[in-house]
């Protein structure tokens, strides 16, 4: 069972407000659509013709391993002209783990994942952690929707429901581009592109 709400609250966001939740509004009506967890063979490729479609851009948080195993599809990514984010080496929960480990683990991913936006797998990372990487200079990015898409007992229409209700402008939505989500998130993925494109939206890159 699940505890945590699909649009991120006020109050959680002001007891963080070092992270970043959401984008200040723009001239454009933009919203910034997230991966997290790949890159993955089967999937991501999917996701970039999808984006492509729409001309959408997005930004993908990815687990440092899956670069490693998987580089091709990671350069494609980035070539695509999406994003890239750091989501840890091994997708550590940071609640669970030393903050040494959990550091190191960072940091070994940013050794093949050139950038300083980071995401914490789970959304879970501990105040002391999050200390060390600001000041290391990664910018810590959290959402403001979550899909769900990732929960068996959630179909795809309850999914796209949460993504649909609750979206405003400057958002960030949380997909994943993995094996475990690929059944909901590739039925909500292009029904939210078309959606909002033709409510006159736009899809990009995080602006950090």
């Amino acid at each position: 069972m699940r505890f945590i709400p699909v649009r991120s609250p006020k109050f959680i966001k002001g007891i963080f407000p070092n992270y970043v939740w959401d984008v200040p509004l723009l001239d454009s009506k933009t919203i910034y659509l997230t991966f997290d967890d790949g890159p993955n063979p089967e999937i991501t490729p999917w996701v970039l013709q999808t984006l492509k479609s729409y001309n959408a851009k997005a930004t993908f948080f990815c687990i440092g391993d899956n670069v490693r195993k998987y580089p091709d599809v990671f350069q494609n990514t980035i070539q695509a002209g999406h994003k890239i984010g750091n989501h840890t080496f091994n997708h550590l929960k940071g609640w669970k783990t030393h903050t040494d480990v959990y550091i190191d683990n960072v940091e070994k991913a940013a050794e093949i994942i050139p950038s300083k936006l980071f995401r914490p797998p789970y959304g879970k990372i501990k105040n002391k952690q999050a200390k060390i990487l600001t000041q290391l200079g990664y910018k810590i990015v959290m959402w403001s929707i979550i899909s769900f898409d990732w929960e068996h007992n959630l179909s795809g229409e309850d999914c796209l429901k949460n993504v649909i209700k609750h979206t405003e402008d400057g958002h960030i939505i949380v997909f994943h581009d993995s094996i475990k989500a690929s059944k909901n998130m590739q039925y909500v993925l292009p029904k939210v592109l078309e959606y909002f494109s033709a409510k006159g939206y736009n899809f990009n890159v995080l602006p950090y």
